[in-house]
């Protein structure tokens, strides 16, 4: 077996096979956007066998404070053949390399988490996937009193100006386990949608709600970011840019929208419901100390 890190566009859109192969139901980066998220602190591995790519892998600073995040990932095929466990070993190796005292991944189901339990991972935190039909959506109405919403495309330099606020203060209220740590670079590169639909008070953002496209299954697409300021909150923010979300899903020929939310998160999680969503499956997040 071979492990190598990912240099070509042809590497890269390796490794997106394995990933849609191995989570069908999640959307997954395109080559473009893989190579946005290219850092000395982020590994991309192909693994080969006899020449044929049997897994993948990445490892990578986590955007939870304190620790790296790994997903290893092995064709069904080839799995019981030390495939994960080599992955695992090699990511595992590069966040420690990077001075963190420990790691965590996700796990969609009872076999990989089975797997992370061999090696020393406990439960910590549950993500729980939502999942919403589109139909004949109906306009969202007006916005509440004070808000005018624009899209991010319109106003784009809006995005890096309302960092201070929700790539620190709003981020730090999401009920996870440790606090989010996103720095300015990966709030620009990574957290914004297409389209974004932003709520503004005095030209300043004050919530914000997105969708990114399946570009592999077009007529789906995931909720990105769906945040609203501290001082905002309870005043009709949130569910009006979700409905303007699924207003577009509509518009736009997509048939399902889903989303992943905290278990710990019990207003969006009752928002979304209220909104028509459905529990889908549910993440499960380990941590182990390193080293492995």
């Amino acid at each position: 077996m071979e492990l190598s890190a990912c240099v070509t566009d042809d590497d890269y859109e390796a490794w997106r096979r394995v990933r849609l192969a191995v989570v069908p139901a999640e959307r997954c980066d395109t080559v473009a956007e893989l190579r946005a998220q290219d850092s000395p602190e982020r590994l991309f591995l192909l693994a080969r066998m006899g020449g044929e790519v049997v897994g993948s892998g990445v490892a990578s600073r986590s955007d939870s404070s304190g620790g790296g995040f790994v997903a290893p990932r092995v064709l069904p095929d080839h799995r019981r053949r030390g495939v994960g466990s080599a992955l695992l070993r090699e990511l595992a190796a590069h966040v420690t390399a990077l001075g963190l005292p420990k790691l965590h991944g996700m796990t969609e189901d009872p076999g990989s988490l089975a797997f992370a339990t061999r090696f020393g991972f406990e439960e910590v935190d549950r993500q729980v996937e939502q999942v919403r039909a589109i139909g004949d959506e109906q306009p969202p109405g007006l916005p509440p009193e004070g808000i005018e919403v624009v899209t991010l495309d319109q106003q784009p330099q809006l995005w890096a100006a309302c960092y201070d606020t929700f790539g620190t203060q709003v981020l730090a209220d999401f009920a996870l386990y440790e606090p989010l740590d996103i720095s300015a670079e990966q709030w620009s590169s990574s957290w914004a949608a297409d389209p974004m639909f932003l709520a503004l008070h005095d030209g300043e953002v004050v919530g914000c709600a997105g969708v990114d496209r399946d570009t592999d299954r077009p007529e789906r697409g995931e909720n990105a970011l769906t945040a609203v300021r501290r001082d905002w909150r309870g005043r009709g923010v949130a569910v009006h840019l979700k409905r303007r979300t699924l207003r577009w899903a509509a518009e736009n020929g997509l048939s399902e929208l889903y989303t992943w939310t905290q278990a710990r998160n019990t207003p969006m999680l009752t928002l979304n419901e209220q909104l028509g969503y459905v529990v889908g499956s549910t993440s499960v997040t380990v941590e182990r100390p390193l080293p492995l």
